[in-house]
């Protein structure tokens, strides 16, 4: 069975006042608007988030269930680090492509901007193994490791590092609802404080608040919603390995290796088909590992598409045109569902100042430091 996108949302990312429960309430409804569905007629309910790691509250789906009016739709909550979003995608599209419901509504979102950097820190650190994690070994510092290890084994430039943030600033300053909407200078990014050497602060996502809503159909239904629907062409994950220690190479992210291999046969595409791709930029380093493990990039040579304008958006592989976790933000379970959000926009035609030219689109979301990841490929109706 055919699934399609049938609306979209995403709230404001940032800074917000607002608690996780509102935050995910605004996206949810905001949702189901863009698609004209009542809510009672809605048959499940996925929520992506960290199960209160952040902001603690049990029991949130059926709260937000109740929230959105949902009448007696079938609600469960999806936690998978930072791949939540991804995995809810999984989900919610499984949920339809069975033939067990004929509207499914996703909902991811995270409130973290309440909790200092370190404390934030120390709790999407704390998905590292035992082992790693009672040492100092901190998700940051795995960044650092492996940028250090890329930059030497493959004589690429600390300038393309900083050319990576300094893009996906470009693009966000047109999103209107990015955390940052501010460009950037190579200089600036370079000069920034050392966070994890050779990492320095403009290589770093924001923490931040918001969510982001998904709805999935089948395409009959969605045709009966909408012109403007994207079609859900495959839906793939992968887990690798926990222990980074234990892995054959560190610059090899073998999750997002096979989530990417079993989305592109889900849907008989190749790298080559793509048009668009959203990436999880947590670090700069990670869009140039996703770009090699998806096979966009030969092993080791992924920074020379950022040097060449390659990922540019008036390239011809545009690369995270909503500005990417680097400056659209990073509020943990909302990231993997705003980055099938661009995508519906772009395929879509809503997408305004960002709009590129594109049929087909791939989102890669991932958990921890490459322990998880989902690849979702969505296509031009």
């Amino acid at each position: 069975m055919t699934v399609a996108v049938a609306g979209a949302s995403m709230t404001q990312f940032g800074v917000r006042e607002a608690r996780l429960r509102d935050l995910l309430v605004e996206a949810g409804e905001a949702c189901l608007a863009d698609a004209g569905v009542d809510p009672r007629a809605v048959d499940h309910l996925y929520l992506a988030e960290s199960g209160g790691a952040y902001e603690s509250k049990g029991g949130l789906v059926n709260a937000l269930k109740s929230d959105l009016g949902l009448g007696s739709a079938y609600a469960t909550g999806i936690e998978q680090t930072s791949a939540a979003g991804g995995a809810g995608i999984a989900a919610a599209w499984r949920s339809v492509a069975s033939g067990e419901s004929d509207l499914s509504l996703l909902v991811g979102g995270e409130k973290m901007t309440h909790l200092s950097t370190p404390v934030a820190s120390d709790v999407v650190s704390a998905i590292t193994h035992p082992a790693e994690y009672r040492h100092g070994v901190t998700i940051p510092s795995f960044a650092g490791l492996t940028a250090r290890r890329y930059l030497e084994r493959f004589d690429a430039s600390r300038e393309s590092l900083a050319r990576v943030a300094v893009k996906n600033h470009r693009n966000g300053v047109d999103n209107p609802n990015a955390h940052f909407q501010t460009d950037l200078t190579v200089e600036t990014a370079l000069d920034s404080p050392i966070v994890a050497d050779p990492l320095r602060l403009y290589d770093f996502c924001p923490i931040s608040d918001g969510s982001a809503a998904l709805l999935f159909a089948t395409e009959e239904r969605a045709r009966e919603l909408t012109d403007d629907y994207a079609r859900v062409a495959g839906v793939a994950g992968a887990t690798g390995r926990q222990v980074v220690h234990e892995r054959s190479d560190l610059t090899a992210m073998d999750a997002v290796s096979t989530a990417g291999e079993r989305a592109y046969e889900a849907a008989g595409l190749e790298p080559a088909d793509l048009d668009v791709v959203e990436l999880h930029d947590m670090f700069t380093i990670l869009e140039f590992l996703q770009l090699e493990a998806l096979g966009l990039a030969e092993r080791g040579r992924a920074w020379r598409l950022v040097e060449d304008g390659t990922v540019a958006r008036d390239g011809v592989l545009p690369v995270n045109t909503s500005g990417g976790l680097k400056s659209k933000g990073h509020p943990i379970g909302a990231s993997g569902v705003a980055q099938a959000v661009e995508l519906y926009e772009q395929l879509t035609d809503a997408a305004g100042p960002r709009q590129v030219d594109a049929d087909v689109g791939l989102a890669c979301n991932v958990g921890g430091f490459g322990n998880a990841a989902v690849a979702t490929i969505l296509s031009r109706r």
